[in-house]
C-alpha cells in the first residue's frame, strides 16, 4: 500500500527523504562506468581510497570509493588522466546526503581499445561528411589577428609565435590558454574556440599542442570538440603533436599542420619572400612598361619617317600642280573644241553664202519676174522676152536686187519701164 503524498500539513522529515532516495538508487544495481581519473586520495593506514571520476566530454564528475588493495594491485598504477572502466554500485550515504560509486573492479582502458574507439568515431564522422574537402575553408593570405589556443607557457605556444613573427614581425595574436590534456581540456578548448570565432578581428584560429602519448592526445579526438570545429565559421588550423600524430582534429580542421612550428610558418606569409616577390613583379612590370614604351616609340618614329608625315606639304604641292595641269589641259581642250566648231561653222556659213542667191546678186546678177496679161508670173530671162510696153520695176534690198516685173498702165495709156530703188 503506497504512502500518501506529502502536504504542508504532513511533510516528510529529512531522514525519510534520504531513505527513499537511497532506496531508489539501490534499485539500480551494479553498473559499468567509463570515465577519466582526475583525483586519487589513498592515504596510508586507511582501508578506503577515494577517486574522482570525470566524464571526458562534459563537466560532470562523481566520487568513487574502493578498497586500497584494488589500487595497490592495479597495474600500471592509476594516475590522473587515466581512462578507466570500473564495476561499481551506486550508493547514497544518508548521513551526508551524498552519492558515490562503490567500485569493486577497475580496468584501465588499453591503447588498443582507445584506438578502436577513435577508428569507430572516425568512420562515423566521415560518413556524416565532416572530413569532406569541400567543407574546408581557405585561410586568409595575411590575417588581421591570429587566434591561438594552446597551453599556458607551453613549447607549442612559443614555437607558433616565434616562427610566425620570424616570417611576419607585425603579426598579432589573441591568446586563449587552456588545458590541453585531462578532463578539463575539451570544455576549455570548446569555450575558447567559440570566443575566438565570435571575434570579428580573428581571421584564423590555430589549435596547437606539443607531442604526447595517445592518452594525452585523446581530447583532440573527442566528438564534442570535432563537431565544434566543423561548425566554426573561422578557418581552423590543427597543429597537434608531431608528424606521426594524427588525431581526428587533423581531419576535421581546414588545414593540418604537422607541428606547431609548421603552423607558425603557414599561418602568415614570409615577409622576405613576399618582398622579393614584390620586387620581382615590380621589375617585370618595369621591363614590360619599358618594352611597351619602346615599341610605341619605334612605331611613332616609323610613322614620322614616312614621306606623308615627314614632308606633308610636298604631296599637297604635287596634287596642286596636277590640278593646275589638268585645269590647263581642260581649258586647252575646250578652246580647241570651240575653235574647231567655230571653223566648221565658218566653213558651213561660207558654203551657204557661196550657194545662196545673195552672192550671185552681189556679183551683178538679178532674177526678174514679170506678170503677163493673164496674171501669171514669169521669169524674164532677157529683155527681148518682155512685150513691148512692159514696164519693169526693180527694188534693191540689203545689197540684193529683186526684180519684179508687173504690167500696169499709166494714166496716159502709154507703157514703159520704171526702175525704182
Amino acid at each position: 500500500m503506497t504512502e500518501p503524498a506529502t502536504s504542508p500539513e504532513k511533510p516528510w522529515p529529512v531522514r525519510t527523504v534520504a531513505r527513499k532516495v537511497a532506496d531508489w538508487i539501490n534499485r539500480l544495481g551494479d553498473v559499468w562506468v567509463e570515465g577519466q581519473v582526475t583525483q586519487i586520495s589513498n592515504r596510508p593506514g586507511t582501508g578506503t581510497a577515494f577517486i574522482t571520476l570525470r566524464d571526458p566530454a562534459a563537466d560532470v564528475s562523481m566520487s568513487v570509493t574502493c578498497s586500497t588493495g584494488i589500487l595497490r594491485e592495479h597495474q600500471p598504477p592509476l594516475t590522473d588522466g587515466t581512462r578507466v572502466i570500473l564495476h561499481a554500485r551506486p550508493a547514497f550515504f544518508i548521513n551526508r546526503g551524498t552519492l558515490s560509486l562503490r567500485a569493486d573492479e577497475i580496468r584501465a582502458v588499453g591503447i588498443g581499445e582507445l584506438l578502436a574507439r577513435i577508428e569507430r568515431l572516425r568512420k562515423l564522422l566521415a560518413a556524416e561528411g565532416l572530413f569532406d574537402p569541400r567543407r574546408k575553408k581557405r585561410p586568409p593570405f595575411l590575417p588581421h589577428t591570429v587566434g591561438l589556443i594552446t597551453g599556458r607557457a607551453s613549447a607549442a605556444e612559443h614555437d607558433v609565435q616565434v616562427n610566425a613573427r620570424a616570417r611576419w614581425p607585425a603579426v598579432r595574436f589573441r591568446m586563449e590558454n587552456v588545458a590541453v590534456q585531462g578532463a578539463l581540456a575539451v570544455p576549455q578548448i570548446v569555450d575558447a574556440l567559440g570566443a575566438l570565432d565570435r571575434d570579428k578581428n580573428v581571421e584564423v584560429i590555430v589549435i596547437a599542442r606539443g607531442g604526447g602519448s595517445v592518452e594525452d592526445l585523446l581530447p583532440f579526438s573527442d566528438e564534442t570538440l570535432l563537431r565544434a570545429v566543423s561548425e566554426c565559421r573561422t578557418p581552423v588550423l590543427s597543429a597537434i603533436g608531431h608528424e606521426q600524430d594524427t588525431p581526428l582534429l587533423d581531419h576535421v580542421a581546414d588545414v593540418r599542420c604537422s607541428t606547431p612550428t609548421d603552423a607558425g610558418k603557414r599561418v602568415v606569409p614570409d615577409i622576405v619572400e613576399e618582398t622579393a616577390r614584390v620586387r620581382q613583379l615590380r621589375d617585370r612590370a618595369r621591363r614590360a612598361l619599358h618594352g611597351w614604351v619602346d615599341r610605341e616609340r619605334r612605331l611613332l618614329d616609323a610613322l614620322r619617317s614616312r614621306p606623308v608625315l615627314a614632308d606633308p606639304l610636298t604631296p599637297l604641292e604635287q596634287r596642286s600642280a596636277q590640278v593646275r595641269m589638268l585645269v590647263e589641259r581642260s581649258r586647252r581642250a575646250v578652246a580647241a573644241l570651240v575653235a574647231a566648231e567655230r571653223s566648221t561653222l565658218d566653213h558651213t556659213k561660207a558654203r551657204l553664202t557661196t550657194l545662196g542667191p545673195a552672192a550671185t546678186l552681189a556679183r551683178g546678177y538679178a532674177v526678174v519676174q514679170w506678170v503677163d496679161a493673164e496674171g501669171n508670173p514669169r521669169v524674164l530671162r532677157s529683155t527681148a522676152e518682155a512685150p513691148d510696153g512692159t514696164r519693169l520695176r526693180v527694188r534693191v534690198t540689203d545689197g540684193a536686187v529683186h526684180a519684179i516685173a508687173s504690167a500696169w498702165g499709166d494714166a496716159s495709156g502709154g507703157s514703159g519701164a520704171e526702175t525704182g530703188s
